[in-house]
């Protein structure tokens, strides 16, 4: 795959629409008697590249389609789904920029009241497992119509995985579906190459050679070498060639073998590198669910050529006055760069875009601040963040491209900084520096969570940072104190917390300002006890931390701590029948509120809960009215110092990046 596949479109067939249609009478507008793709999302149409749907119909719309867009139909009947009428080439189906079952549903499984990416933040305008739904819809109101599946949902359903909300494993999404192929991670090639195709007459069900993608077959095609790692206890060695085909354990096995499914998701993950991942299948019945290599990401010229098409930056006009918190989060952000090398288990990022950074140029950015201050209604000139996945991985990458070739790390930063990581922060100093140079800028401050194991490696940066940047609170997200969480997070220990907090606070008052810093932490993630829940909440009364809202950790499909919470063992090294690690979990409704109450020792509602568990865990000596206990007894108010200082630690809802730049945006 090359990079003119994105840069060099055809000569376009119409100008670029001021929106894309969601209705006839657009169309009609347009001189359109037919869309060639429709896009069918769960989320309000916003026209901004922050948002999947937008990036994905622009794409194709640069490329001389006309592209249509369904944006949150009423999944009762098919009836919604032929508003557009039918579309010539396919159907491109996702959930949105957000998983549904995250968006609707806390840690907890309650449903939540509201939804940011709807018009008023009303809840319920998309339904449980959207892509599912709305594929079937589109089968119901076209059956002859290929439907493609994308976006965060279908990214990280493509293989056998296991569902939290229902608690047990599930196929692949694309089964399940009834689509002709699902695309995973950032989808821009792919989505090109296969409207190219079908154009030309080719059967999307039949597209079974394009990366990022998955498909379904009867069996392994003759001339591939298969290396079976269907048994945890056997690793073979892979095949030397270029028709290898890693064989995962079935979904029967892993649905049945909570290790073995430990053991698959562990080797889902190594082979994520897209210079040496391999094809993999997975048998489901009597068919094979195969997943070709991930995407190769975008060079600079194609992250620019993304983001440099004719949006609107806005929401469609449809939706008149009312409110979508999603696109206000966004804006007045810029996107600098996608991926993350962290590899923290919890999160979703590393499944989706991959560790590889791929980042804009300047030009890009610098014309996308321009853009905003000159159509953005309200701009009064502050940029909220010139960030994405993380505030500071911008152009950084490792030294050495025969090294990376062959990589099958799981982070870059864990345990240690990888030596062949380059950490330079200097691009993204020069660029901070250029961003506030433009005209009518009159500040910029860093919203996107802050890799601050990386940033004690560039005092120049922090400087830079902290004296213009900061708007009296930064985000850091150390996650916990205790080095069990943390071994099983894959994040570093509290010592780098402490080595930037000095730099931090040095650069403040060198600054001549005050400014805080809010760690983010979580409660009952894979691996946490409760007397690491009772270590972290002493040492957030000690450092005279109050927060107010909690993460608690919510299982999303398909990553590494999602496995240890369901299959007890540990992902992160061989998972064998004997001398595994063996991972505990906090399940039990209780217990989690339990773990989620220590982060919120302050507050009155949680000191009966408190109290019992500090005397059934030996620990009554840390229930009284002094400042080195935790909680008062009986009904007396905590002493101490006043007020504290209280912070924020959001609910994280997802990444939002079908797409590039979801939001709002999942911290590091």
């Amino acid at each position: 795959m090359t990079a003119s596949l994105l840069v060099s479109a055809p000569a376009p067939r119409h100008t670029a629409a001021p929106f894309l249609p969601l209705s006839r009478a657009e169309m009609d507008r347009l001189g359109w008697d037919q869309c060639d793709i429709i896009v069918v999302s769960g989320d309000a149409y916003v026209d901004h590249p922050s948002f999947g749907a937008a990036i994905i119909g622009r794409l194709l719309e640069a490329q001389g389609w006309r592209v249509g867009i369904i944006a949150q139909p009423d999944w009762s009947s098919a009836e919604p789904f032929r508003i557009l009428g039918k579309p010539r080439l396919f159907f491109g189906v996702t959930a949105g920029n957000m998983d549904s079952m995250v968006n609707r549903y806390t840690s907890d499984r309650r449903i939540r009241s509201d939804d940011a990416y709807t018009p008023g933040a009303e809840g319920g305008k998309r339904p449980d497992r959207a892509a599912l739904v709305y594929a079937q819809r589109c089968r119901e109101a076209f059956k002859d119509v290929p439907i493609v599946m994308g976006g965060i949902e279908a990214s990280l359903r493509r293989i056998a995985h296991y569902d939290y909300w229902s608690d047990k494993v599930r196929r692949s999404l694309l089964l399940d579906a009834k689509a002709d192929i699902l695309v995973y991670g950032n989808a821009e090639r792919a989505i090109i190459d296969i409207a190219r195709r079908a154009a030309a007459g080719e059967v999307v069900k039949a597209m079974t050679d394009i990366r990022g993608t998955v498909i379904i077959r009867d069996r392994v095609p003759d001339g591939w070498q298969v290396a079976d790692w269907s048994d945890m206890d056997d690793t073979p060695r892979i095949p030397k060639g270029e028709q290898v085909v890693v064989r995962l354990p079935s979904y029967e096995e892993v649905a049945a073998d909570p290790p073995l499914y430990a053991h698959a998701s562990r080797t889902l993950h190594l082979e994520s590198n897209a210079s040496n991942a391999h094809a993999m299948v997975q048998r489901h019945g009597d068919r094979e669910v195969w997943l070709n290599p991930p995407p190769i990401p975008l060079e600079t010229v194609e992250m620019d050529a993304v983001f440099d098409l004719p949006y609107a930056r806005a929401p469609h006009p449809l939706y008149g006055d009312a409110k979508l918190p999603a696109w206000e989060m966004i804006r007045f952000s810029v996107n600098i760069m996608r991926g993350c090398f962290g590899g923290c288990s919890f999160c979703s990022i590393t499944e989706h875009e991959g560790r590889v950074i791929q980042s804009r140029s300047e030009g890009s950015i610098l014309k996308e601040i321009e853009a905003i201050r000159d159509k953005t209604t309200g701009f009064t000139g502050t940029i909220s963040d010139l960030g994405g996945p993380t505030a500071n991985m911008y152009r950084l990458a490792c030294n050495d491209d025969k090294i990376q070739a062959v990589c099958r790390r799981l982070s870059c930063v864990y345990p240690d900084i990888c030596k062949n990581l380059g950490t330079d922060h200097g691009p993204l100093i020069q660029l901070y520096r250029k961003a506030r140079a433009v005209k009518g800028v009159k500040r910029i401050t860093i919203g996107s969570g802050l890799r601050y194991d990386l940033a004690v490696r560039s005092p120049e940066y922090v400087k830079e940072l902290v004296t213009h940047h900061v708007g009296g609170y930064l985000k850091i997200a150390p996650e916990h104190t205790e080095a069990g969480p943390l071994s099983k997070m894959m994040k570093p220990g509290m010592g780098a917390y402490d080595r930037f907090k000095q730099m931090f606070e040095k650069a403040a008052a060198a600054a001549g300002k005050k400014y805080y810093l809010i760690p983010y932490f979580i409660a009952a993630h894979p691996g946490t006890s409760d007397q690491d829940m009772m270590n972290l909440a002493l040492w957030l009364k000690r450092n005279d931390f109050k927060a107010d809202q909690v993460q608690t950790f919510l299982p999303s499909p398909m990553s590494l701590a999602t496995a240890m919470y369901h299959s007890g063992k540990n992902p992160l090294a061989p998972v064998r029948r004997n001398g595994t690690e063996d991972v505990v979990s906090a399940k039990g409704l209780r217990q989690r509120r339990l773990h989620k109450a220590f982060l919120r020792y302050h507050d009155p509602e949680n000191w009966p809960i408190l109290r019992e568990a500090l005397k059934n865990m030996g620990r009554a000596d840390l229930i009284g009215p002094g400042q080195h206990q935790l909680i008062p007894s009986g009904n007396y108010a905590p002493v101490g110092k006043s007020g504290g200082t209280p912070f924020r630690t959001q609910h994280t809802r997802g990444p939002v990046k079908g797409k590039s730049s979801p939001a709002p945006r999942r911290r590091p």
